[in-house]
């Protein structure tokens, strides 16, 4: 039987803040159903609303949270380890800005921090399967990401030890997830060496087509990229676990195209954009995930250079309620059907 997609659901991380209602699980939970929302994706790096070392080791503390947010009137969606998958591999071009990433402790120590982050995936495992939940959304870190341009040409064998190297530091971690029926949905994102379909495929091979490696759908970057993200849906769908709705716009000019020129948000060709305000076709997308049975939630991951957050997010919630497609249990045209009779389907045919 077919599923209706679940939503809508809205990702803390770029709402939490020092101030109320937005420092705390319990009030933002608040502030988030008071949108419309029913759903929320905690970001477990951020100690304001979530402690996932603990969460790794207690029900008790993991059933408390579920409460809170019970309470509100919301459901966890994911566990988001964006920040903590990002630090599995750090080419050391990004040591010094994702530094900021990890605690103090680590800082100026690649190998520390990145046992820190491998831990830190590992209790992300944990705690989700001691949330009751089956996916959690991450990034895959990148070790090729400078060479990205072939230029100057790359030596011979580059990309592939790139992605040897990173499927052996994900595969063990995924080995846990696996341990714990949870799903990695990788946040396919340039700045990752996973940022299109081609080297999520690379990714995959590299962990021996793990089970555990998934997607965690975003089309605002495939179309900053100009790439075909309904196609992608197509190709893909399977591998789908997860589901950013996010809006972005690209507008070239004279002066810039996908790379945009070192430009700032605003003034950049390619922006993101608050849902409804860029050029991401949502009416295709929720129509291709609800074909393939995506059976998960839709959650709204707010980035805009230009409008308020809490505009963003109020008009969020609607604008994803209203994309949802309620499944149908029957066929358009049923009414005009007859029962099934074998000898008349033969005879139809003649035989």
């Amino acid at each position: 039987m077919p599923t209706t997609m679940k939503g809508p659901g809205l990702f803390l991380a770029q709402f939490a803040g020092d101030a109320a209602p937005f420092n705390s699980l319990a009030s933002i939970t608040k502030w988030a159903a008071g949108l419309g929302y029913k759903g929320v994706q905690i970001p477990t790096w951020d100690a304001r609303l979530f402690d996932l070392k603990k969460a790794a080791s207690s029900k008790t503390y993991c059933d408390e949270v579920k409460g809170i947010c019970a309470d509100a009137g919301v459901e966890i969606t994911e566990l988001s380890t964006h920040l903590q998958g990002q630090l599995v591999a750090v080419h050391p071009a990004y040591d010094a800005q994702f530094d900021g990433f990890a605690p103090a402790s680590v800082h100026n120590n690649p190998k520390a921090r990145q046992k820190w982050a491998v831990e830190q995936m590992k209790f992300g495992a944990k705690a989700s399967k001691n949330l009751g939940l089956k996916a959690s959304v991450s990034f895959s870190g990148a070790l090729a990401f400078p060479y990205l341009y072939p230029w100057p040409q790359r030596p011979a064998g580059l990309i592939e030890e790139a992605f040897a190297e990173l499927g052996k530091r994900w595969k063990p971690i995924l080995d846990v997830y696996e341990d714990n029926g949870v799903d990695v949905g990788y946040e396919i994102h340039p700045g990752e060496d996973v940022f299109d379909g081609a080297t999520f495929e690379m990714f995959l091979d590299a962990v021996g087509g793990h089970r555990r490696c998934n997607i965690n759908y975003d089309p605002s970057h495939f179309l900053l990229q100009q790439l075909d993200y309904l196609e992608f849906i197509d190709i893909y769908h399977e591998r789908i676990k997860a589901f950013h709705v996010k809006d972005a716009e690209f507008n070239p000019t004279g002066r810039q195209g996908v790379y945009s020129g070192y430009q700032s948000w605003t003034n950049r060709a390619g922006r993101f954009r608050s849902l409804g305000d860029g050029q991401v076709d949502f009416g295709g997308i929720f129509s291709k995930l609800t074909q393939y049975d995506y059976d998960s939630w839709a959650v709204l991951e707010w980035e805009c250079c230009l409008k308020h957050p809490e505009d963003g997010a109020a008009e969020g919630a609607p604008f994803i309620q209203h994309h949802i497609i309620r499944v149908t249990e029957k066929a358009f045209d049923d009414f005009a059907g007859g029962a099934t009779d074998k000898k008349v389907l033969r005879g139809m045919m003649g035989i």
